[in-house]
Order: C-alpha cells, then sequence, then structure tokens
C-alpha cells in the first residue's frame, strides 16, 4: 500500500517541480543574440576587394557628421547603415568625441578589414550637412555605387560655400538684432548688437587665420561683445540718448554660445556615449568661461575707470510688442543663425519655423506660470518634433532644425546676470544664476533629444495601423465592363 501511495504521488510531484520552475526560473537568454558566420557564409574575392572602400567611405562621412556636432550615437548609426547597404554585415564602429574606427570583420581565419578617422575639423556647415544626408538617403536607397558616393563626397568637401562670406557675417548681426528684440530691447539697443556680432566675426575670422586658439578667440569675442554697449551707456548722457546696455550684451553672449555643441554633448550622454559626452561637455564649458573671462574683464575694467553702475538683472526687460513680435523675432534669430551656418533656403524656412514654435510655446508656458527650466524644456521638445517633420518634407536635416530652433532660448541674459553678480561680491547670487544658466541649456538639449524620440514613435504608430487597415481590407469586387468592338481590341476590359 505505500509502494501504491508513491508510485502515485510521483507524477503529482513532478507536476509541482515543473509549475515552480515556470513562476522562477528565467527562460529568455541573459543577453541579446549574437550573429554568427557559419561555412555557408563564405567571402568571396568581390567582397574583399570593396570592404576597404566602403568602410573608408563610411568613416569620411562619419567624421563630416561628428565634425558638424551631430551625436556619436547617431553617427555610429549611420555610418553601420551605409556599410550595411553596401554587403558588409559585419562592422564594427566606434566613435570618441575626434575618432571614428571603423572594421569589418571578414571571419575567423582572416584579419578584420579596418581604417582610422580623425575629426580636425569643426565648423558648422549647415550646406555641406544637408548635402551629405541626401547623399546618405541614396546610398540606404542602393541608388548610388560605393564609387560613385566617394565622388561625389570629394565633390561636396570641396565645394564652395552658397553665398559669400560677407552675407554670413550680416547673418551674424541679424542674429544679435533678432535676439536683442526676442529679449524685449530697444531698437538702438538692437542695432548695437548687430554690429557688436558683425564685429566679433571679422575679428575672430582674422584672428583664426593666425592659429588663434579657440578659447582665447572666444574670450576676445566675449570682450567685443560687452565693451560697445559699455561705452555707449557710459556717453549716453552726454549725447542725450537712454540706452540699456544689459539685453546688447546677452544678445551679443548668445551668438558666441550658439556656435558651441549643446545639443551633441547632451544628446550624447542621454543616447549612452559618456566619453564622447565628457569631451564635449568640457569643451563646451571651458569655451564658456572663456566668453565670460572676457565680458568680466571689459566690466572690471569699466568700473576701475569709473563708469557708472549698471544694473542687471535676470529679467529682460518689457517687450516692445506682445506675443507676435517676439514670435517674429524668435522666428528670424533662428532662420539667422541657419544663414550664418550657411544653410540652403529651405532649410533656412524649416529653421525659422522650429524658432517660433519654439518661442510661442516658451512665452505660453512661462505665462502660465511655469519655470524658465520647464518651459524651455517644453519649447525643446516641439523644436524636435518640428525638426523630424521638416526631414519628412525634405526641407533639411533634423540637426539643423533643432540646433536653429534653440538658439533663441540660450540664457545669455541669466549667463551675463551670474557674471555681474559674481564681480560684485555676489557669490551666492552670481553662482546660482550661471547653474541656472546650465540648467537652461541642459534642459534645451534634453528636450530636442525627447522630441525626436518622439517623433519616431508617433510616426511608426500610424504607419503599422494603416498598414494593418490595408491587410486587413476586403478585395475590391472585379466589375467587367464592355470594351470596344472585336476589330479595335479585346471585348472585355477588367477594372477595379
Amino acid at each position: 500500500m505505500e509502494v501504491t501511495r508513491n508510485h502515485a504521488g510521483q507524477p503529482w510531484r513532478a507536476r509541482q517541480r515543473e509549475i515552480v520552475n515556470r513562476l522562477v526560473r528565467e527562460t529568455d537568454p541573459p543577453t541579446g543574440s549574437l550573429p554568427r558566420i557559419t561555412a555557408s557564409n563564405v567571402l568571396d574575392d568581390a567582397y574583399n576587394a570593396r570592404v576597404g572602400e566602403v568602410i573608408d567611405l563610411a568613416g569620411t562621412i562619419g567624421a563630416i557628421l561628428m565634425g558638424s556636432g551631430m551625436p556619436a550615437t547617431a553617427t555610429m548609426d549611420q555610418v553601420t547603415a551605409i556599410s550595411g547597404a553596401y554587403g558588409i554585415e559585419r562592422c564594427e564602429v566606434d566613435v570618441i568625441n575626434t575618432t571614428i574606427h571603423v572594421s569589418a570583420y571578414r571571419g575567423p581565419t582572416s584579419a578584420p578589414a579596418s581604417t582610422l578617422h580623425t575629426v580636425r575639423t569643426r565648423s558648422m556647415d549647415f550646406s555641406r550637412l544637408a548635402a551629405v544626408d541626401r547623399l546618405i538617403g541614396r546610398i540606404r536607397a542602393g541608388e548610388v555605387s560605393s564609387s560613385d558616393a566617394r565622388d561625389e563626397l570629394d565633390a561636396i568637401s570641396s565645394a564652395p560655400h552658397p553665398y559669400k562670406r560677407w552675407i554670413a557675417t550680416l547673418a551674424w548681426g541679424a542674429l544679435a538684432f533678432a535676439t536683442a528684440g526676442t529679449l524685449g530691447a530697444s531698437l538702438l539697443a538692437c542695432t548695437v548688437s548687430a554690429l557688436s556680432a558683425m564685429t566679433i566675426d571679422r575679428v575672430n575670422r582674422r584672428l583664426n587665420r593666425h592659429g588663434l586658439p579657440f578659447f582665447f578667440q572666444y574670450a576676445v569675442g566675449g570682450a567685443i561683445a560687452t565693451a560697445p554697449p559699455l561705452a555707449l551707456y557710459w556717453l549716453s548722457p552726454r549725447l542725450g540718448l537712454h540706452f540699456e546696455p544689459t539685453v546688447a550684451i546677452a544678445a551679443g553672449l548668445v551668438v558666441l554660445l550658439a556656435g558651441l555643441s549643446l545639443v551633441g554633448s547632451v544628446g550624447d550622454v542621454i543616447t549612452g556615449a559618456p566619453v564622447t559626452a565628457a569631451a564635449r561637455f568640457f569643451e563646451l564649458v571651458m569655451m564658456t568661461a572663456a566668453t565670460i573671462a572676457g565680458v568680466a574683464l571689459v566690466l572690471h575694467l569699466a568700473s576701475r575707470f569709473g563708469a557708472p553702475f549698471v544694473a542687471i538683472s535676470a529679467d529682460g526687460p518689457p517687450p516692445l510688442a506682445e506675443l507676435p513680435a517676439r514670435v517674429a523675432f524668435g522666428a528670424a534669430s533662428a532662420a539667422a543663425y541657419a544663414l550664418a551656418c550657411y544653410a540652403e533656403r529651405s532649410a533656412a524656412v524649416a529653421a525659422a519655423f522650429g524658432g517660433a514654435a519654439g518661442t510661442v510655446v516658451f512665452l505660453l508656458a512661462q505665462g502660465a506660470g511655469l519655470g524658465a527650466v520647464v518651459a524651455s524644456f517644453a519649447a525643446a521638445v516641439l523644436i524636435g518634433l518640428v525638426g523630424r517633420l521638416m526631414e519628412r518634407r525634405n526641407l533639411a536635416p533634423p540637426m539643423v532644425v533643432s540646433i536653429t530652433g534653440i538658439v533663441p532660448l540660450l540664457p545669455g541674459l541669466a549667463l551675463l546676470h551670474g557674471i555681474y553678480a559674481i564681480l560684485n561680491e555676489q557669490h551666492a547670487v552670481g553662482f546660482g544664476s550661471v547653474l541656472g544658466a546650465l540648467a537652461i541649456g541642459t534642459a534645451l538639449a534634453a528636450g530636442v533629444t525627447l522630441g525626436e524620440w518622439s517623433s519616431w514613435k508617433v510616426r511608426r504608430r500610424p504607419f503599422a495601423d494603416r498598414r494593418r487597415a490595408h491587410a486587413s481590407r476586403p478585395l475590391p469586387v472585379q466589375r467587367w465592363r464592355r470594351g470596344p468592338s472585336r476589330k479595335d481590341g479585346p471585348l472585355l476590359r477588367m477594372g477595379f
């Protein structure tokens, strides 16, 4: 009888162990599956002949993208996609700030093909970026061979700018003018800030020809942005003018801050490239510190020579007009920055839309009682969405809209307030304003990244819904209608 109970209980105990194992044990693999090259995946001579050309092309395109400020992870995705478009399936890409290493696996018995590219120059050239973006689209669509793509890339790299340098200088002045208008400055203050910005552009261009490091160029730019408004403020009582230099100086600081890779550095942190993010962010901090040093030097010398006290606050003066005027200034500043970076006309229009949208959301959020950081984040999310929308309309790459769209929202006034407070022994207020400006800049970059990600999610879901609706749609009923006579053709014709 005991033996019978034991035999009868064995299936039930086994069933209990099976149920517990299903509840406790993990069935999925701990990591993603890795591609495995088997004996059937033989690499022929044609593959070995083109692999070097393909990875060199992909690395060169990646260097151009990194030099234009694109985040490291986005650059890696583009380089991998280009290699895959030409049949290089197993390709590893490593991007670290100024270097791009591309390696193609050629089997366990062959050495990998690899290439290393260095990002030697970094400049905002939106026309070149747009041309490279179109070339990448054609490569991924299979419309151009690797040799033809190399020839087109060489032509893009050696092509002149779409317009002359003096037009870009005027665009820098228009950027400062519109930025000052966005902050609510008078016509005189807008004009002074525009003249200062054009002077910064010409002087730094001349210094760059002599090889002066960028750190000192930003320091010179900060001094030039501060000196003319302070000089006019000093002379305004004698000239019978009423001039406030605060917004004019802040507009010059925005012009200098606009050239820094804020979106790329914070985007690298968010998307998982900490080494490149640390390098870019440290560079951003150093260039900002150089700008602060130039501004502080001029303010200190002005106080030593008896210049009148300047009351600088974190809030701008009352605007010239209501919301429409400030939105127009925001759109103009984004478009002017796009033109200053040699953008095409369609890209300048797209940048204007992004700047206007971001300014509207920022002003509405501040009117609703939100802080500057939250309002900047909300505005940047919309700018990221607009950037992807403009990409779908083939107007501009999304990075162009993202970088230009946040320009009207850069915290130049808060940074100036912090500098002035520190110089006047108000360290708590000063460092608080500087950290607040840093928080606003981080919120802008993070909002742009979230907006671009949200655009991909919103785009995929309607596409999947339309595809399912198309698959579930019943087939149309075939209708037969009488055609022409037999002498002219077939008697019956099928139509849908």
